[in-house]
């Protein structure tokens, strides 16, 4: 169960994207990111944070930037961290839904190089996942991305 106040905060504005209120969304997940120290702060909150906005951009060169942000803070959390907070997947588990959202961003613009890149970073990492629903969507995922890099 998540006990991070912050990360129960970005859990919130997740749901109002989901929603439909991306806008919204946005400007809270700046508000957050601003709390927290942006480039600075807590890896753990930086990632989920950026892993969220990036979901909620509708210009796919910023949707790269927030997964690349997201990216480079999931290097810099530990089991420990993630542990206290109350996350899981563990940080390892991050690593396929990240590549994954890399490779459909540079998917996107035609980068198919550097998509393909991405997908098999994922499919190398997705031995981290369980076999729950969670898991399952990632799989789900790179199974269609895959496909959309035929």
């Amino acid at each position: 169960m998540v006990t991070d106040p912050t990360i129960i905060r970005i859990g919130q504005v997740v749901q109002l994207g989901h929603q439909g209120e991306r806008e919204a969304a946005r400007l809270r997940f700046a508000e957050i990111w601003e709390e927290i120290g942006g480039e600075h702060g807590d890896p753990l909150q930086r990632c989920t944070l950026a892993h969220a906005m990036a979901d909620v951009q509708d210009d796919v060169h910023q949707e790269l930037l927030w997964d690349q942000r997201a990216m480079a803070a999931a290097g810099l959390i530990t089991d420990a961290r993630a542990e206290q907070a109350g996350v899981s997947p563990s940080p390892a588990g991050l690593y396929p839904s990240l590549h994954l959202n890399l490779s459909e961003c540079y998917r996107n613009p035609g980068d198919r190089a550097r998509a393909r890149e991405h997908l098999q970073h994922a499919r190398a990492t997705i031995g981290a996942l369980g076999d729950d629903a969670y898991g399952q969507m990632i799989r789900e995922g790179l199974e269609q991305m895959a496909e959309r890099l035929r």
